[in-house]
């Protein structure tokens, strides 16, 4: 089973979560579905999201897309997300 990891820095988790949440139809178009969502215990401006991957081809193009890096800029993103494609071992 394979899963992307993301972590993320924003500006304000609210504004972030409405831009992010918009995009859950495209997410799962792709192969990106079962989200885990969570914020950091001490800083809740830092985010990790955790999809199951059922086509990770797909699910890389739409991560690289200019329309990915357009959300990021528009949600208020600090700094480039941390993104990892992984496999259960």
């Amino acid at each position: 089973m394979k899963y992307l990891y993301v972590k993320q820095i924003v500006e304000d988790f609210d504004r972030w979560y409405k831009i992010f949440a918009s995009h859950t139809e495209a997410q799962e178009k792709v192969g990106l579905c079962d989200m885990e969502l969570m914020r950091d215990a001490f800083n809740p401006n830092i985010v990790t999201c955790i999809f199951r991957v059922t086509d990770i081809e797909k699910a890389r193009a739409f991560t690289g897309a200019p329309e990915a890096k357009n959300a990021q800029k528009e949600s208020g993103m600090l700094e480039e997300p941390v993104m990892r494609f992984m496999e259960v071992i």
